[in-house]
């Protein structure tokens, strides 16, 4: 170590640290702008300058090495008198505004501005704004030139998609050929964005430091579940597929069954959109499940009996992933299911073509397997016979699984199927006559995925009736897709209003329909036109506009108008002692990661409830230091996103083979390198901001 004075404090220093580091470490603020801790020293805007006993003139600091017995002063008046002059040069030709969130405007506030030429008039640069890159704006008037975002890109990044462009007066931060960032193989890291300290570059979507991680990984922020899908990205681009796929069972007990059926929330975040096309995350996790040597089981710790009981009702996602994280820390487990088949709606309203059955079974037998007991054909009728029989805590998860109805006359007849239902049954193996012209009636994935089953078994022509437009269809695009090339037709901006039942056909009475205002769900009310009627004949009409709960009123938990259990929001905790409740039953019809999240939701609330630490999670693959170098690669942001390769319309409709295939090893890595690697920005330190100022 080397001992030396700042402003009359003895301080320490690491050998070869200069001045200015040692300074910082000892919490001494010298005023900067082109230092950044992650860089060499630049040495550009000078307003680190020191007296150093026994040293002509004002040497800067942040090139200078403490030596030892070192005297330095930072404060004297000389210093803040040339510290004043400079930033009067720095802001000669600059905008008036400076960002207020800015490093610039903080030091300014800190020095304050000594007007050296009275009579001078600032004239700004009138340089281009770059805006129409992705992801940031490039303002070179707002440049100082102080080189960090270069030093970031060219010597810690290894891109090189930016330098100082000419010489003197006349230099400026910018590309090779003025070309575009895309052009020049920039990799839209956006560190350089991280360290300018001038609002040169900015964001194109704000943020402040409460939100700054859920802005800048979109991708994670946007899994309900909270998977660390930048690093299980990282991993397959790396060729660890094992590592991978560990990572994503940290945080859920369904890595294959999300692989195929997952919404994938985190493509519609991924920042890649804005370059061109999102990373294929889902199929990513698909892949690596696929290949899943189950490692992990060595690495599985299932902590020691604590005595405790917890009654599960239903085998949904969310109630075997409670079962799952509870079993993990060593309570006794009974999940009670009424079907003949566990897995809830993963069974029963997923198509075995999108969900192949042996899939599903086998991250089942996984729950089972770590001592989980699963009870089918067990219709639980009361709560107060569970708590008899010794249980602790109830949870609640028995979904949404009764069809609503439209209400309509004519909707009793045996010819009128429940769309839900007519799935399950088509599911579960039972015997489902549907023949002839089926219409179904609804927009959802429900509707979809029945319509396309109701193919596979025998019906001559199908035809979806939805109310508005393909545009306001919540059902995947992907699947509304599927189901066109397939050959199913979707009657848009249409509705059924009465159903008159004939001795060989249904006449079904439908009205077309407009669009009008928004409604509370975002989208554009549909109202009926007048006088448009026609009728539709048909052997069978299929309703899937819906979904709701059927939970027996016996239970004694609060259930709100729409049907729903209520609880806290955040406990899950019923109006009942002891009695949880989570996924369908409380939010109405969501999607399988939200299941998923409300199961491990009420699992850390039952076991704090139980006397636990509510810690659920096990790690598998621990932390490790992320290289910040990415280097350059040609082309980068037009490569295109993975697509997996379908089986022909002519062979998928023979029965319900899975029609998608898996990435190949080669594809999934090239994928994988699409990534931005965001997570990397939120690994660069932060510039010492004034004393006063930091916050």
């Amino acid at each position: 170590m080397i001992n030396l004075k700042i402003d009359g404090k003895n301080v320490s220093a690491k050998d070869r640290q200069t001045v200015l580091e040692a300074a910082i470490e000892n919490g001494i603020y010298i005023p900067n702008l082109c230092y950044h801790p992650d860089l060499s020293p630049i040495g550009g805007c000078r307003l680190c300058i020191v007296e150093i006993n026994g040293t002509r003139g004002f040497p800067i600091s942040c090139h200078t090495k403490a030596t030892e017995g070192m005297v330095v002063k930072t404060d004297a008046k000389k210093l803040q008198q040339l510290r004043k002059n400079l930033i009067w040069l720095i802001l000669s030709e600059y905008p008036k505004d400076i960002p207020l969130s800015s490093q610039l405007k903080k030091v300014v506030d800190y020095i304050g501005v000594n007007n050296i030429l009275h009579r001078y008039v600032s004239h700004p640069k009138a340089l281009p704004i770059f805006s129409d890159d992705p992801l940031f704006i490039r303002d070179l008037n707002r440049c100082i030139l102080c080189g960090r975002c270069v030093k970031i890109c060219q010597e810690v990044r290894g891109v090189g998609a930016i330098g100082l462009i000419n010489r003197g007066v006349e230099t400026f931060v910018g590309t090779g050929y003025t070309s575009s960032l895309k052009d020049n193989d920039c990799k839209f890291c956006r560190a350089c964005v991280e360290v300018c300290p001038s609002g040169a570059l900015v964001d194109k979507e704000e943020w402040n430091e409460k939100n700054r991680e859920r802005v800048l990984l979109p991708c994670k922020s946007n899994c309900p579940a909270s998977v660390d899908i930048p690093l299980y990205v990282k991993l397959v681009a790396e060729g660890r597929f094992q590592d991978a796929i560990e990572v994503i069972r940290e945080k859920l007990p369904f890595p294959h069954t999300l692989g195929l059926v997952c919404h994938h929330p985190c493509e519609e975040g991924c920042s890649r959109s804005d370059i061109n096309e999102p990373i294929s995350i889902r199929e990513l996790k698909r892949f690596v499940a696929e290949i899943d040597n189950e490692r992990w089981k060595k690495k599985l710790k299932i902590k020691k009996d604590t005595g405790k009981k917890i009654a599960i009702v239903g085998s949904g996602p969310a109630g075997l992933t409670a079962a799952w994280f509870l079993r993990l820390k060593g309570h006794n487990i009974t999940v009670f299911e009424a079907l003949p088949k566990p897995g809830g709606m993963l069974k029963t309203g997923i198509p075995n073509y999108r969900l192949p059955p042996e899939i599903l079974e086998k991250e089942i037998k996984n729950i089972i397997d770590i001592g989980v007991k699963i009870k089918t054909n067990t219709r639980i009728k009361s709560l107060n016979e569970l708590f008899k029989e010794g249980f602790n805590a109830i949870f609640l998860a028995t979904g949404a699984p009764k069809g609503i109805k439209m209400g309509i006359e004519g909707e009793d007849d045996p010819r009128v199927l429940d769309g839900i239902s007519t799935l399950k049954k088509i599911n579960l193996g039972e015997q489902v006559d549907i023949k002839g012209d089926i219409a179904v009636v609804g927009g959802g994935n429900v509707a979809v995925d029945v319509a396309r089953s109701a193919l596979r078994i025998g019906a001559k022509k199908i035809i979806i009736i939805y109310r508005r437009t393909r545009e306001e269809m919540p059902a995947y695009e992907h699947e509304i897709q599927d189901a066109l090339d397939e050959g199913i037709d979707i009657m848009y901006l249409t509705n059924p209003q009465k159903i008159i039942p004939g001795k060989d056909k249904l006449n079904i009475e439908c009205i077309k329909m407009k669009l009008g205002d928004p409604d509370e769900s975002g989208r554009r009310r549909p109202i009926p036109i007048r006088g448009s009627e026609f009728i539709l004949e048909l052997d069978k009409l299929i309703i899937g506009i819906g979904q709701q709960s059927d939970l027996p009123a016996n239970f004694g938990v609060e259930i709100n108008k729409k049907g729903r259990v209520v609880t806290d929001e955040e406990s899950l905790k019923t109006s009942r002692e002891g009695v949880f409740a989570g996924g369908d039953l409380v939010s109405g019809p969501a999607t399988v990661i939200e299941a998923v999240q409300a199961g491990k939701n009420a699992a850390s609330s039952i076991d704090k409830y139980l006397g636990g630490s509510g810690e659920i999670e096990q790690k598998y693959i621990f932390n490790e230091e992320e290289n910040p170098y990415i280097g350059r690669e040609e082309g980068f942001a037009y490569k295109r996103r993975a697509r997996n390769k379908k089986m022909s319309v002519k062979k998928r409709l023979h029965g319900f083979p899975q029609i998608e295939f898996c990435l190949d090893e080669k594809t999934a890595i090239e994928e994988a390198k699409r990534c931005l690697k965001c997570q990397l920005r939120l690994k660069i330190s932060k510039a010492p901001l004034p004393p006063n100022l930091k916050k």
